[in-house]
């Protein structure tokens, strides 16, 4: 499993329409360790990204990885 960026799990959230408590109460990832990632605070351990990864993939979103012109997200059809 890749890491994922800030940036993806904002847009992510946007494509969900998700807030962070929404993603706070799928992940049960405390809302400051979220809040820290994405403002790009601090690093979280690889097993708060993948808990991050696991709960935005299950409600629909793909992570597209860097392609040259840098990775994104898109729901999954």
């Amino acid at each position: 499993m890749e890491d994922i960026s800030a940036a993806q799990v904002r847009a992510a959230r946007g494509l969900l329409g998700w807030n962070r408590d929404r993603l706070v109460e799928a992940s049960a990832v405390p809302k400051r360790t979220i809040v820290r990632f994405e403002d790009e605070v601090t690093s979280p351990r690889s097993t708060t990204i993948a808990a991050i990864r696991t709960a935005l993939e299950a409600a629909g979103v793909e992570f597209v990885p860097e392609n040259g012109s840098g990775a994104g997200v898109r729901l999954r059809k």
